[in-house]
């Protein structure tokens, strides 16, 4: 695979998750949280399972060697899917968009904490202007005579999902060292689909077709862009494939005029432009670093 096709492939996947949130955005004044969860879990199981026959990894893709590992990873998995799924419901497609940017930056701090990965100035700084981007998106929220509690409560929601999906990502750094890319992708969707069946007595529905329709539509499409996403990275660096994650925004503004009405504010926008500027200046930082390490390393002897 080219780095073209691996490009291709990562922004398909970005514009899959988008579609795939804007259908859980639908129904969501219908249909639970983790209604829409189960849905989106169990839909997506069929699909992983055909990608794990056609590239023969079934039954020896799923073996794992660590289980709590992957229980763990499951728990706070769906608990970002949650919170993400309740903000959807909540605030615009582009605002809940743009807040999940802050999930880059926790990252970044969390692999200094848990992991004790060494973090110069220079990630810091770009750390510290991406969270101050997540605040101008969030401004307008906190500085209203009249406090939108259903919007607040939105934008706490998909600033905890942002958490949780940033500890996710150290938990999978640990985890790939020991367990297989496709446990941990079906592994996942089972998990979330059994915890989400936890929610069954806060008053699941029986949705009608279109709501149904939707809600088993998103389980597919989210399933497809998962695999997408993790073919993408068999085929391009991580890094080259980064930035184009930002390209989500201009989808949710598209489709979210489109299908919702509704239009950015220039402080989701200038937020957004700075949570991006700061991202993208990090994988640039981090990929002229990893050249010079690898110019470095040509340069040795065989001894060291």
């Amino acid at each position: 695979m080219t780095p073209l096709r691996g490009i291709a492939l990562k922004t398909l996947s970005v514009i899959l998750f988008v579609i795939m949130a804007a259908m859980i955005k639908a129904v969501s004044d219908q249909v639970p949280t983790g209604e829409s969860v189960f849905f989106r879990s169990a839909f997506a199981m069929p699909i992983i399972v055909i990608w794990l026959l056609w590239r023969g990894e079934l039954p020896s893709g799923l073996r794992v060697r660590k289980p709590s590992a992957h229980f763990l990873r499951g728990i706070v998995g769906v608990s970002a899917m949650g919170c993400n799924f309740a903000a959807l419901g909540l605030l615009p497609l582009p605002e809940v968009t743009a807040l999940s940017y802050a999930a880059p930056p926790l990252t970044v701090l969390f692999a200094a904490l848990f992991l004790g990965e060494r973090v110069r100035a220079f990630r810091l700084t770009a750390v510290a202007v991406g969270l101050l981007g997540v605040m101008i998106v969030l401004w307008p929220r906190l500085t209203l005579d009249n406090v939108d509690k259903a919007a607040m409560l939105g934008a706490a929601l998909i600033l905890a999902s942002a958490v949780f999906r940033a500890i996710v990502q150290i938990h999978i750094r640990r985890m790939v060292a020991t367990e297989q890319t496709a446990a941990i992708v079906f592994y996942f969707s089972l998990t979330a689909t059994v915890l989400s069946l936890l929610t069954l007595p806060f008053g699941w529905v029986i949705p009608d077709a279109e709501a149904l329709t939707l809600l088993i539509a998103s389980g597919l499409i989210g399933g497809v862009a998962q695999i997408c996403l993790t073919s993408a990275y068999r085929g391009a660096e991580a890094a080259l494939l980064a930035p184009f994650d930002y390209a989500s925004i201009l989808f949710a503004i598209f489709i979210g005029y489109l299908v919702f009405a509704e239009i950015p504010t220039p402080a989701m926008l200038i937020g957004s432009a700075v949570v991006i500027a700061s991202g993208v200046a990090i994988i640039l930082r981090e990929r002229y670093l990893g050249v010079k390490r690898s110019a470095a390393r040509s340069r040795m002897t065989p001894h060291g």
